[in-house]
């Protein structure tokens, strides 16, 4: 018969186990979605220099560009959060970019 001390010794060990790396991904590497969420995710930071530094209206396109990328990971992953976050942050962006163009016309 397995003691309560040693239920929680073997608990502690495999908790251990789980958690030795901190800062090891548990996502997969270099597979369509990690490059589409990595590229989308520096072109995001350089948009939001880019709004930083009051370059409008570069800054939405750029970022419009890293939202349908992040869009597209979230349609990858059925992530249902990530659809909607993404989906209405495209839309507010492509609300300013036309806005944008009407104004020149």
């Amino acid at each position: 018969m397995v003691t309560d001390e040693e239920k929680k010794t073997r608990t502690a060990e495999i908790e251990l186990e789980t958690h030795e790396i901190a800062t090891k991904t548990t996502t997969p590497l270099h597979t369509t979605d990690w490059y589409i969420k990595w590229v989308s995710s520096i072109i995001l930071i350089v948009g939001m220099v880019l709004a930083s530094n009051n370059l409008y209206p570069w800054n939405i396109l750029v970022q419009c560009i890293g939202i349908c990328g992040w869009l597209v990971v979230a349609l990858m992953w059925n992530d249902r959060s990530l659809i909607i976050v993404n989906a209405v942050g495209l839309a507010i962006l492509m609300n300013g970019l036309i806005g944008y163009w009407l104004k020149l016309g």
